[in-house]
């Protein structure tokens, strides 16, 4: 893995990964709170399919400076200066959590650059007609990001008032801390080392407009979701795929919101179809 620190064109610094290896590139989004590293799991599929990840630590996380009030839109251009450091023209796009958002987001605003965009419990935007947004979220959720409402003061003062984020994983998501993706905890740690600055700004930016609009993208999407997910109910794959004229939903009824990373094999090759 290769680990470079970018120099914005505004001066902040972006901690990009790539792993140099495949020839298609495919930018991760990470889920908050993460580290932006590429997924360890799927590096097995990734090299038989040719696939070459690239990412970095949203603003905030690892080693990336924080961009206060950032958005969908404006992480895409963050996105579109790391993508030209490496020489990576076009590039399919994959984002798990509020990581899928982030990844339509730049698919919605990089155009012809994004190939293909696979996504895996995707949030839609917040506000939006015909979806009740906090609609069968779990109760630490939904005070999360109420909080997150009142902007990024209030929201910074939820987050030291001591409160305690409960994600009631269902059986089958605790099952998957089993296996390869127990590599989640490792990301999940290290992406709170720098202080709650990019949980922060993560979920300001789910409550605020994108930026952008994921219905016009053009390229093909995948969106895959789970039944069970109460973190970010299947409603909103839903919404998302009934406002993306290219988009396919796998609704897997079974599934919670770490379980549904158990089809992110099958969301790589079908990745790879479409490039």
């Amino acid at each position: 893995m290769n680990e470079t620190d970018l120099k914005l064109s505004d001066g902040r610094t972006l901690h990009v990964y790539d792993t140099g290896r495949g020839d298609l590139p495919v930018w991760w989004s990470h889920g908050t709170p993460n580290l932006g590293a590429p997924p360890e799991p799927l590096f097995e599929t990734a090299e038989r399919l040719g696939l070459r990840w690239f990412s970095f630590d949203r603003p905030g996380y690892g080693g990336s400076t924080p961009a206060p009030g950032r958005t969908m839109a404006s992480t895409a251009h963050d996105l579109e200066q790391a993508a030209d450091s490496l020489g990576i023209d076009r590039f399919a796009v994959a984002g798990y959590s509020g990581g899928g958002c982030y990844a339509l987001g730049s698919a919605a605003t990089l155009g012809d650059r994004v190939q293909a965009a696979m996504t895996l419990a995707a949030i839609a935007p917040y506000g939006v007609d015909g979806l009740d947004w906090f609609g069968g979220m779990l109760p630490s959720g939904v005070a999360s990001l109420r909080a997150a409402l009142g902007g990024r003061e209030v929201k910074e003062a939820h987050e030291a008032s001591g409160v305690e984020y409960d994600p009631e994983f269902t059986e089958a998501d605790l099952a998957m801390f089993d296996g390869p993706w127990s590599w989640l905890g490792s990301v999940a740690g290290e992406g709170m080392r720098a202080g709650p600055y990019g949980l922060i700004d993560d979920d300001v930016s789910y409550v605020i407009p994108w930026g952008c609009d994921p219905g016009t993208i053009t390229a093909p999407i995948l969106l895959l979701h789970g039944g069970e997910d109460r973190i970010i109910p299947s409603t909103h794959g839903s919404w998302l795929a009934s406002h993306c004229p290219t988009a396919e939903l796998r609704l897997t009824p079974q599934d919670g919101h770490i379980s549904v990373l158990g089809h992110a094999v099958d969301g790589l090759e079908w990745l790879r179809r479409q490039l």
